[in-house]
């Protein structure tokens, strides 16, 4: 009989070496996330898994699961601060999810509507960011990058390329290209890669490809 931690009220068995997460996503359970993949090492970079575990706050995705440990998950206090970090990442960047062709198969978009955000609470920074369309079969939009390293942690771990990492401090922190030029285009990124296809919301999109599924017909769409 497997291990298992409780969860909300419900037992979770796990493996050993399991993160919370990790067991949780398996059992149908899953923790609100933006910067966990279950292919990819621990990150913690944004937080959205906390969860109380025995009372105390911890990251889902970088605490080991243990027997007999209780996790709560779902409570109001853990859901409001949600809505707050989900309202931070809306204003610093920007997101017009109603022209976003990653609208409905967004994970920024699917976590609001998840924690019950229905707006921000604090005026938008409206930033100035660069759109990178050098790629031949690719682009990249950073007014829409929520900072969650993913592609960083992809292109290193699963692409051993390296094509992404994440400069500057504070405000000015941004995602940057590997590459002579900084651009794309003149980057070792391909279509086919794990990078180029793991970004949650819609910064690294295909080109000549936008809203191949139609507006109505996406997975939050049909909610």
């Amino acid at each position: 009989m497997s291990a298992t931690f409780d969860l909300d009220g419900q037992p979770v068995p796990f493996e050993p070496g399991d993160t919370l997460i990790a067991a949780a996503a398996r059992a149908g359970h899953p923790i609100p996330h933006l910067c966990w993949d279950p292919r990819l090492g621990p990150s913690g970079a944004c937080r959205l898994c906390t969860v109380e575990v025995d009372g105390r706050p911890a990251a889902a995705c970088t605490t080991r699961a243990l027997a007999g440990l209780r996790v709560a998950c779902r409570t109001d206090a853990l859901q409001a601060r949600r809505r707050q970090l989900l309202q931070m990442l809306f204003v610093e960047g920007n997101h017009f999810c109603p022209s976003c062709e990653k609208s409905g198969g967004c994970a920024l978009q699917s976590a609001a509507y998840d924690a019950g955000m229905t707006g921000p609470q604090w005026e938008e920074f409206y930033p100035q960011r660069a759109v990178d369309a050098s790629h031949p079969e690719l682009w990249l939009d950073t007014n829409r990058c929520i900072l969650c390293k993913l592609c960083v942690r992809a292109s290193t771990e699963l692409d051993g390329k390296g094509v992404f990492a994440i400069g500057g401090h504070g405000i000015h922190t941004r995602l940057i290209v590997n590459s002579p030029s900084g651009r794309l285009a003149d980057s070792q990124l391909a279509p086919g890669d794990e990078a180029a296809q793991i970004c949650p919301v819609g910064a690294i999109l295909p080109k000549r490809r936008g809203f191949a599924v139609p507006i109505s017909e996406r997975a939050e769409d049909k909610g």
